[in-house]
């Protein structure tokens, strides 16, 4: 059975439709990336899933007692308000240190549960956000363009945790992408939505689609940027700073 399936989804705002038709599933250890415009309704279609608004038209199906871990599009917290990790991912249940550090060092930022939430950089705050959504042991993780932000090298780094994650949990994954261009090697299937679905199927199939090269152009002759994982190229993981090299 799916972890989560949609089928026939309409939401309008305003008289305009956002989503039309939209009818979409993941299946259980699957990673699904999901590509569109601006506007194309790629975060409304998160917040369908979620449960968070109702769609006028269609239904989405949950697996029974599905734990969904989600992190978000940004999360702004007070420059003037204390916090640290370990509080943070206590927010709003206390958990046990035990579990916050296995949280840490899963999502590849041990040791940080001291350190102000202000204080991290823009990759740790990304992991840190994820160390949150895997604390309920998720069976589908939920990202709304996780990346956001972050350099080339950190999205390639974020990127290759979701991956490793993937394989060693088990996780369903379902992420939306902000960059046109740049999906993860390893997805199993890529989403092409422009209000309705454009396109779908493997990275390789999607790049090669008329539907993908019509709505994104020429700017970079329709291909998709792939991240390989480049074993002779050294970059901080976390910062996602170079350490030399070139990238793939």
């Amino acid at each position: 059975m799916s972890l989560i399936s949609a089928q026939d989804l309409q939401v309008s705002y305003g008289g305009v439709k956002v989503l039309d038709g939209v009818s979409v599933a993941i299946e259980p250890g699957e990673i699904v990336t999901l590509v569109g415009p601006n506007g194309s309704g790629k975060s409304t279609l998160v917040k369908v899933l979620l449960g968070v608004i109702a769609p006028d038209r269609g239904r989405v199906i949950r697996a029974k007692g599905l734990r969904i871990g989600y992190v978000p599009q940004r999360l702004h917290i007070d420059a003037n308000l204390p916090m640290t990790v370990a509080r943070f991912l206590s927010l709003p249940k206390r958990q046990p240190d035990d579990k916050v550090s296995a949280a840490l060092t899963r999502a590849g930022v041990p040791g940080l549960e001291a350190q102000q939430m202000t204080a991290l950089s823009g990759g740790q705050f990304q992991r840190v956000l994820l160390a949150r959504a895997l604390l309920t042991d998720p069976q589908i993780l939920v990202l709304d363009e996780p990346t956001q932000g972050l350099d080339q090298p950190g999205e390639a780094a974020f990127y290759e945790l979701l991956e490793t994650v993937r394989r060693e949990t088990g996780v369903g994954v379902f992420m939306v992408s902000h960059d046109l261009h740049v999906v993860m090697s390893a997805s199993d299937r890529v989403v092409c939505l422009n209000h309705h679905i454009c396109c779908q199927g493997t990275p390789k199939v999607v790049r090669d689609a008329p539907e993908y090269r019509a709505l994104f152009g020429h700017g970079t002759h329709g291909a998709l940027a792939l991240y390989q994982h480049d074993h002779d190229h050294s970059h901080d993981p976390v910062t996602g700073h170079d350490h030399g090299g070139g990238h793939a």
